[in-house]
């Protein structure tokens, strides 16, 4: 069996994306030797080389690349090796045009950019699977391959292709999936608008219509384009598994909602042996540290608790969004040991030395434009030196007290034309109510609707809009269990056909929440609710109210205002042994802070009270021991109480008392015992 973590290192990962390819081979040397003197102990090598390891069709040139990894090899740094394949040769699609893929309006893309590919397109297929099998056989039990990284963040920044190819793969992959053409006919409600098809070859793929087409095909083509990806991606993986057996293999997830919304990295998370991820921060006016908090702990519950590595982020700023601020002087140790805190084994970049051609030669890279003369460069060096300081942790897990449920499929459904209102965000709710938890102290754990929720006293719902039957029964006995449950609005409403559950909604959910839902009524834009509480407190609200009837669920808001005035807003149901709250309406942050504080007092659990906002404190364990980190996002400083003395292993010292973390910093202490 494949390991799961990269082989060769006895510390954590740090480095980047290295791309020689791009330099005279006299700057490799200095490349090395650089490495080396910021602590680099792996580098991913060759993700977009295909070109240049296959210049002609069947001709390869692995001159260049036998010798950047012996180099490597030489100087003590592991490589993370990459099959080429997001990137086709220019002569491949000459002789075969069809493997660019097609748009819904029927528009196909040219050469010239990455990851255009058709992943149906048989050509395609064949030529992956020949680089990769041409690779595996030279380098396989290279000594310096670490780990094998295919293709290159897979769904972006083309997720789905419409062509006739495709259609074809999309008949097989129903006939395969729902068995009959009657089943398919079922399942996506063709007697709407007569639409009932009597054979697979009537079936094409959800392209564009004169208005809005069928929800339930749209939603299984969403299934269907991340399927065929993800076969593309195991059919690389096992020819490595056959010809470098014992090497892991991975390829870089962008599992922050921010980022990518194609891939079901559930499923996905399944088929890695070694979960990586890339993370960029996204310049929209939010806490970015938050997202990255968010984006780690999805990437983290992806690996089923288990360590990961951050395979991708910024030293600085990056080139493609409308603003690209710098980092500011710190931040990028901060923002790589958060990731680091919450279970990923390492801090990479994208990339080691910065590009002076193409598209992303502002992007910033370890070794900037100027040189080692600069800040970037400093920080680079100082931040290997803390890395390598960590190596004590490796192994360890995170630690977490609640989780949030998620679920691609549910989110791609609600994002189909026409619902009840544009207004209404999945990706927004889930960043409100993680933040909303992220602000009381607590760490999460994603899950999906039906795993295991035994683990956790409090389960938080911010949007599952669909939500199968075995979902619902999953927090039934969760709840009657003992345990504490919160759900938003307009959840449990579909099955997984986007059919709407037989009876009033919220569908599945109906008994664990003790209540049934008459009718939605979304708001106008810019329009508000008043809510009142039991102490006769206000708080205002948007989007989105409803008629709600209790049917054993205790009242806690009302609406005072509004269509729903007099309705319930905010509702708690005792089953079992727990409880469950329903909340009816978009809740602001304030709102959000209530609901959150009273759910917590529902489970017992008791959050750090003493810590101001914006200082996480997260903890890690294994066998190696128990390691806090506290980072402080803040421009001040601050003291955080620790129950247990230890060591902190950044600066040496012993930490007992109170532990000193000066603005901007982060200090991690291994705690005696």
């Amino acid at each position: 069996m494949p390991e799961t973590t990269p082989l060769g290192l006895t510390g954590l990962a740090f480095g980047g994306d290295y791309n020689p390819e791009q330099w005279p081979e006299s700057v490799w040397t200095e490349d090395v030797r650089l490495m080396r003197e910021a602590g680099v102990t792996m580098v991913s090598v060759g993700i977009f080389s295909w070109a240049l390891l296959e210049p002609s069709p069947g001709v390869h040139d692995f001159g260049w690349l036998d010798r950047v990894l012996d180099l490597l090899h030489e100087n003590g740094i592991r490589a993370d090796l990459g099959t080429p394949t997001v990137v086709p040769p220019v002569w491949f699609y000459r002789a075969h045009p069809d493997a660019l893929p097609v748009t819904a309006e029927g528009v196909r893309y040219e050469f010239g950019s990455r990851g255009a590919i058709c992943h149906s397109n048989p050509h395609y297929r064949a030529a992956a699977a020949d680089i990769t099998t041409t690779l595996a056989e030279r380098y396989g039990s290279h000594p310096a391959l670490a780990m094998w990284h295919v293709h290159n963040e897979y769904g972006v920044p083309v997720s789905a292709c419409y062509c006739d190819g495709c259609a074809a793969h999309f008949r097989r992959w129903l006939a395969r999936t729902h068995g009959t053409v009657e089943a398919v006919n079922e399942a996506w409600g063709t007697a709407f608008w007569g639409q009932r098809y009597t054979d697979f070859e009537q079936i094409n793929p959800p392209r564009v219509t004169p208005t809005v087409g069928n929800p339930a095909q749209a939603l299984d083509y969403r299934r269907f384009a991340d399927a065929t990806v993800r076969e593309n991606f195991t059919a690389e993986r096992d020819i490595l598994h056959r010809l470098s057996p014992g090497v892991p293999v991975t390829t870089n997830f962008m599992t922050a909602l921010s980022q990518c919304d194609s891939m079901d990295y559930w499923a996905w998370g399944r088929e890695v042996d070694f979960v990586t991820n890339d993370h960029y921060l996204i310049t929209d006016g939010r806490r970015t540290h938050v997202n990255l908090a968010m984006s780690a702990d999805l990437t983290r519950s992806v690996a089923g608790g288990a360590p990961w590595l951050l395979l991708e982020h910024s030293t600085s700023g990056v080139n493609w969004q409308p603003r690209n601020p710098a980092k500011a002087p710190g931040q990028m140790a901060r923002n790589s040991l958060a990731h680091v805190a919450r279970g990923s084994e390492g801090a990479m970049f994208f990339q080691w030395r910065q590009s002076r051609r193409g598209a992303e030669k502002f992007h910033s890279a370890m070794l900037p434009h100027g040189g080692t003369d600069t800040r970037v460069w400093r920080e680079v060096v100082e931040l290997g030196a803390s890395v390598d300081a960590l190596a004590p942790l490796r192994g360890t897990r995170t630690e977490a007290d609640v989780a949030v449920l998620w679920d691609w499929h549910s989110w791609w459904a609600q994002n189909l034309d026409w619902r009840p209102t544009e207004d209404h965000d999945a990706r927004e709710r889930a960043d409100a109510f993680y933040e909303a938890l992220y602000d009381r102290h607590l760490t999460v754990d994603f899950a999906h609707p039906e795993a295991d929720l035994s683990r956790y006293p409090l389960v938080v719902v911010p949007a599952l809009y669909l939500m199968t039957e075995a979902a619902g029964n999953n927090l039934k006995e969760y709840v009657e269990r003992g345990g504490t449950l919160v759900v938003s609005y307009f959840s449990g409403i579909v099955d997984e056909h986007d059919a709407v559950h037989e009876g009033a909604h919220p569908g599945t959910l109906r008994d664990v929440l003790g209540l049934t839902v008459e009718e939605f009524s979304p708001l106008d834009a810019g329009a508000q609710v008043r809510l009142t509480g039991p102490d006769g407190s206000e708080l205002g609200a948007d989007v989105w109210s409803e008629f709600v009837v209790p049917r054993g669920a205790e009242t806690v808001w009302t609406y005072a205002d509004g269509l729903t005035a007099g309705h319930p807003a905010v509702t708690r149901h005792r089953l079992g042994e727990g409880s469950a709250w329903y909340v009816s309406t978009r809740l602001g942050a304030e709102g959000l802070d209530t609901l959150i504080g009273w759910a917590v007092e529902d489970t017992g659990i008791t959050p750090r009270a003493d810590l101001p906002r914006d200082v996480e404190v997260v903890r890690r364990t294994g066998e190696s021991g128990t390691f806090l980190f506290v980072i402080n996002h803040t421009a001040g400083d601050t003291k955080v109480l620790l129950d247990t003395p230890g060591t902190e292993l950044l600066t040496g010292e012993r930490a007992a008392g109170r532990l000193a973390v000066p603005a901007g910093a982060v200090r991690v202490v291994r705690l005696d015992g």
